[in-house]
């Protein structure tokens, strides 16, 4: 249920009506925007009156809401949230204000599918970063389908993410698989959840309880609905800092490894509050189809780009195939900025 307050009401007046709803058990979601305030209603409402709610001389309007997930409900929280990754901490940031992710404001996240040296790693994160990237991706915790294939260097490849971070000031984003890692995470800037746990309950419950931000990947053969549900599993435990990812979906097509469901986008946005970025990289499994995915995603709308980047793909540990070289990024990158800009 959401009640919206009219404007120019007293904090005093606000509080007591906040603190009555309170008294019959509900939780109350508080969104205030630039002309009214929402609150969101969690709980049981089937016994709440909304006549006289609505009957109240400071509250404007009563509504029920029929999904499921509420906190990522854009009903609940009309304005759009805008993640601020911290940055007051990488001594080699140029922004030390944070990277701003929703609301107008476009992060491009890119890197290499899998973090192989610390060499590899400072080369890639310098050249990404000189065509525009303002966040390094990089797996240390690799799932993959084969039990023989390249598992990531785990808590060692962390440890090289860092020491990429404080060459050039780029905050991290890295995979967390498991909550008997979670410790290791402590100073990671942004915790990937993958699309092979999009449905991982208790990880999720854990991470709503950091006050880390969260880049929750769309799973492979789950729907919207799915993917906010599992929003909420954070964000019911006090996290609001979560980023959603269309990162392409399972389908009978045979020539992509998946296939990129940019409709996505806009339903997201439509439904949610949150930001909404794309990974044409995992969705195509291949390096030149790459660049005309993030360029309709761009088009599309999305909230930002995850991109995978490596300085030698053929030699590549993971997933070499979808990797673009720093030369062939930069190009994205422009393209991406012109169709922003012819958009805006």
């Amino acid at each position: 249920m959401i009640v919206v307050v009219k404007p120019n009401v007293s904090d005093e007046r606000q509080n007591q009506l906040i603190d009555w709803l309170k008294g019959m058990g509900l939780g109350v979601h508080i969104s205030i925007g630039e002309f009214s305030t929402v609150l969101g209603l969690i709980g049981d409402t089937t016994k709440v009156d909304t006549d006289l709610i609505a009957s109240l001389d400071i509250v404007d309007s009563v509504k029920r809401v029929s999904e499921t997930f509420k906190q990522c409900n854009r009903k609940f929280h009309p304005e759009d949230s805008i993640i601020t990754i911290p940055t007051a901490h990488i001594k080699a940031a140029e922004n030390k204000d944070g990277i701003k992710i929703g609301g107008g404001n476009f992060a491009m996240m890119a890197g290499p599918c899998s973090v192989e040296s610390e060499d590899q790693i400072v080369n890639i994160a310098k050249a990404v970063k000189a065509s525009g990237a303002n966040l390094l991706r990089g797996g240390a915790f690799k799932p993959r389908t084969s039990p023989y294939d390249f598992q990531g260097l785990k808590a060692e490849g962390i440890e090289l993410l860092k020491i990429a971070r404080e060459e050039t000031g780029l905050p991290i984003v890295t995979e967390i698989m498991n909550l008997r890692d979670l410790p290791l995470f402590d100073d990671v800037d942004v915790l990937q959840v993958g699309a092979r746990n999009m449905q991982n309950f208790d990880l999720l419950k854990e991470l709503g309880k950091t006050n880390k931000p969260i880049l929750l990947k769309r799973g492979l053969a789950n729907t919207l609905k799915e993917l906010l549900m599992s929003a909420e599993y954070i964000m019911s435990e006090g996290n609001e800092n979560v980023i959603l990812c269309e990162r392409g979906i399972r389908t009978y097509s045979d020539y992509t490894r998946n296939t990129l469901d940019l409709s996505a986008v806009p339903m997201l946005h439509e439904l949610s509050h949150l930001p909404v970025i794309v990974d044409p990289s995992h969705a195509t499994g291949i390096a030149r189809l790459v660049s005309p995915m993030a360029c309709a995603a761009a088009a599309c709308g999305t909230d930002g780009l995850i991109i995978e980047v490596h300085n030698d793909p053929i030699h590549a540990l993971c997933d070499g195939a979808q990797s673009l070289r720093p030369e062939d990024f930069d190009v994205v990158c422009k393209k991406v900025q012109k169709i922003r800009e012819a958009l805006a």
